[in-house]
């Protein structure tokens, strides 16, 4: 497993992630809204909107997924918010930053994984809008 680096600007970063006031919030219609609408678009039964802490990703808003946060160590949203545009893993088992990820050996069996980074407008990504699935996959352009 390769945990992902530290962005640059990784101070800033975590001050803008601060600044939403979004960590450790109750639930909220809306962002499961979204969650529930990328699910259904991308035809996956696990979906997050996740915010990538210090120390660990925490799920504003979760479908299909249990635990309310992960280690960033092993999140697979650390990675995707080193870019600026979607992340796409369609079997994490071949890929060599998650193959023996525990979010893949383990329980959860994750295979597929998709990520949109979360910019605040700032050029700031605090986290990623994504899709999950315990089957290898790709998503097509619609």
């Amino acid at each position: 497993m390769i945990a992902a680096p530290l962005p640059s600007g990784e101070i800033q970063r975590l001050a803008a992630l601060n600044d939403t006031a979004l960590l450790d919030t109750p639930a909220e219609l809306s962002f499961d809204d979204l969650t529930r609408l990328a699910s259904m678009i991308c035809g996956t039964p696990m979906a997050a909107i996740s915010l990538v802490d210090h120390d660990r990703q925490w799920f504003k808003s979760r479908i299909g997924i249990d635990a309310p946060e992960t280690p960033r160590d092993i999140a697979f949203c650390a990675h995707s918010i080193l870019q600026s545009d979607v992340m796409m893993v369609g079997d994490a088992r071949c890929d060599e930053r998650f193959h023996d990820n525990p979010l893949v050996t383990g329980p959860m069996g994750m295979r597929f994984y998709a990520g949109a980074p979360l910019d605040i407008g700032t050029g700031e990504r605090i986290g990623a809008l994504c899709v999950l699935d315990i089957v290898p996959r790709q998503l097509n352009d619609a």
